[in-house]
C-alpha cells in the first residue's frame, strides 16, 4: 500500500501531491490494478491533512479512469502506468548517482533541482 508523504513547502496543492505519488506508485510498479489506496481516514492519520483533499485526488485519480470507488469496499487501482522501471537497470545507476550525490554533500533540495533541471533539458516538450 502506498503512503503519502506532503510536502507542505513545495508549493504544490496537497491533493496533488497525493495525485502525483499515486501515479508514480503506478510507474514504478508498487501499485497494480486490484490493489485498495489507503482510505481516507488512514492518509488522514498519517498525514493531517483534511478527509475533503483526500476525497478530491481520489476523485481526480478515478476521472483519469485509474482508480475506481466501491462503496463500503475503498477506492481500487484500475490500470497501471508505465512498464515498471523499478526493475531497470536504471535504476541501480540512479541509485548510485544519488548516493555520490549525498556523499558530495548535496541535500534533497539540490539533487531535486538539480535532477529536475536535466529532466527539462532532456524531455522539454514532451507530456511526460
Amino acid at each position: 500500500m502506498v503512503e503519502y508523504r506532503i510536502d507542505r513547502r513545495s508549493g504544490v496543492a496537497t491533493y496533488l501531491q497525493i495525485v502525483q505519488q499515486t501515479k508514480q506508485a503506478l510507474r514504478m510498479g508498487l501499485l497494480e490494478p486490484g490493489d485498495r489506496l489507503p482510505t481516507a481516514r488512514e492518509v488522514v492519520e498519517s498525514t493531517a491533512i483534511n478527509p475533503n483533499t483526500v476525497l478530491k485526488a481520489y476523485r481526480e485519480l478515478e476521472r483519469e479512469g485509474l482508480v475506481e470507488a466501491r462503496r463500503g469496499l475503498g477506492t481500487f487501482v484500475r490500470a497501471t502506468l508505465g512498464t515498471g522501471p523499478a526493475d531497470s537497470p536504471l535504476r541501480g545507476e540512479l541509485t548510485d548517482w544519488a548516493r555520490r550525490a549525498r556523499a558530495a554533500g548535496l541535500d534533497r533540495e539540490d539533487v531535486s533541482a538539480l535532477f529536475t533541471s536535466v529532466l527539462k533539458e532532456h524531455f522539454e516538450g514532451d507530456d511526460a
